[in-house]
């Protein structure tokens, strides 16, 4: 069973979508990005060398959710899940939320987000 790290709530300002005032004003996400690994060995040795940096995942999502802008969230969370996988070797799995609380929905409501995972099993043993 692997442990997790989760990182809830990195806020970003961002041009996606596809209408064209969401590309042209922009808009606030969220996202929570949850990290499955082994961090038996950094909790023995209190040494952050054995587990990740979450202060490197955070900047590492923001850049991609600020980055280029693409017309859907789905290819955002997509890219930061996989992103992940590549730059933190010890990860097993991660999964990222991405959220737009304020997309061009004409009902009330509270948010509406996606879901990216990926894995080591999914993506072929590293």
């Amino acid at each position: 069973m692997a442990d997790r790290i989760e990182l809830k709530g990195l806020s970003v300002y961002a041009h996606h979508g596809v209408l064209p005032h969401e590309r042209e004003h922009g808009q606030r996400f969220l996202l929570d990005i949850t990290c499955w690994l082994d961090f038996a060995g950094a909790a023995a040795t209190d040494d952050l060398t054995q587990t990740m940096n979450y202060a490197e995942l955070a900047q590492l999502a923001s850049d991609i959710a600020s980055g280029t802008p693409r017309q859907l969230i789905e290819t955002v969370a997509t890219e930061i899940a996989e992103a992940a996988m590549e730059h933190f070797d010890i990860l097993h799995a991660v999964e990222v939320t991405l959220h737009k609380p304020h997309a061009p929905i004409p009902l009330p409501f509270e948010d509406v987000a996606v879901v990216a995972r990926r894995s080591r099993k999914r993506m072929g043993a590293r």
